[in-house]
């Protein structure tokens, strides 16, 4: 007795629920003469505490969440951050000047530059690139970061199999620089070589280079040659990765604990993502060289373009 009372208040149930969801699909003669479905007006029932579970995933999607908080350097504090030159003294040289210009036109600050390694190689006149640092930083506060190609080339005097390698990647060019007659460089051995580059490249340029950083931080930034290792604190991180990491880093969309800084893989454009940017866009290659200026949480840039034979500056903001 009891299961058929279940079953008949279960359909009683059903045929309530199928007559009231599809007025529609009523036969005509049930319809009034208007033509349409019977109507009534319902009171609005407070939603069940399982109905609010159901509906709070949907109030996560569309609740408005708080702006990031965008990185600054310190207060009072100016940088210029100069992505690899490769060899290009020429668009460096005019990227100087209108560092300098700008930094005279605008508010009285303390200012710093910082290369971020990649001096030599590839291009036509590493050896000047390296003089004009060495040079503008008695002018001026000139901090320089180790790059890979620096690391291939410091080895180069004392190792034959790196000295191989350099030569694949750039490092012909920056041993021409030097004054080296291409016929004594064709026909010298890596041992003759070695020697060839001793007596060539000045001293002060190898101590230059050697007393390069690996790392240079301003405030929420981090200024690195190559990248970090995700995931790995600062003081934890290789030499290595900070000189020479490309992946995981590049692809890597959650925060650091800093937001970094970059050069060392070519991007056509500003590489600007969430937690980092790269700046390196191919002097020696696409002829522009490329400055980032931060102060504050603004950011802008400043670059030297080859075009027509000639270099033009260019400036604008640095969005998001």
């Amino acid at each position: 007795m009891h299961k058929k009372k279940f079953v008949s208040t279960r359909m009683r149930w059903v045929v309530l629920i199928f007559c009231t969801s599809r007025p529609s699909s009523l036969p005509a003669h049930a319809l009034p003469p208007s033509g349409r479905s019977p109507m009534r007006r319902v009171r609005p029932q407070p939603r069940l505490p399982f109905q609010e579970a159901m509906f709070e995933p949907l109030r996560q999607i569309f609740r408005s969440k708080p702006a990031p908080v965008r990185a600054k350097v310190p207060a009072g504090e100016r940088f210029y951050v100069i992505g690899d030159i490769h060899g290009r003294r020429d668009l460096y040289e005019a990227l100087i000047e209108a560092i300098e210009e700008d930094d005279k036109a605008a508010a009285p600050a303390r200012t710093t530059v910082v290369l971020l390694g990649d001096l030599v190689d590839r291009g036509p006149d590493s050896a000047g690139v390296v003089e004009l640092s060495i040079e503008w930083g008695r002018r001026r506060r000139v901090e320089l970061l180790a790059g890979n190609h620096e690391e291939m080339f410091l080895q180069s005097f004392d190792n034959e199999g790196v000295l191989r390698h350099f030569l694949r990647h750039g490092g012909r060019q920056t041993i021409l620089s030097y004054g080296v007659p291409r016929q004594q460089y064709d026909e010298a051995s890596l041992e003759e070589l070695q020697d060839i580059m001793g007596r060539s490249v000045p001293p002060a340029h190898r101590d230059y280079l050697a007393a390069a950083k690996d790392h240079f931080v301003a405030g929420d930034y981090l200024f690195v040659h190559a990248g970090i290792l995700p995931d790995v604190a600062l003081e934890e991180q290789k030499q290595h990765h900070l000189r020479w990491i490309r992946e995981p880093f590049l692809e890597h969309d959650a925060p650091h604990d800093y937001f970094v800084v970059h050069g060392h893989t070519i991007a056509e454009s500003i590489d600007l993502r969430s937690n980092r940017i790269g700046i390196d866009t191919g002097a020696y290659r696409t002829g522009c060289l490329t400055a980032l200026v931060l102060e504050g949480d603004s950011r802008r840039i400043i670059q030297a373009v080859e075009a027509n034979g000639a270099t033009e500056i260019t400036k604008k903001d640095c969005e998001a």
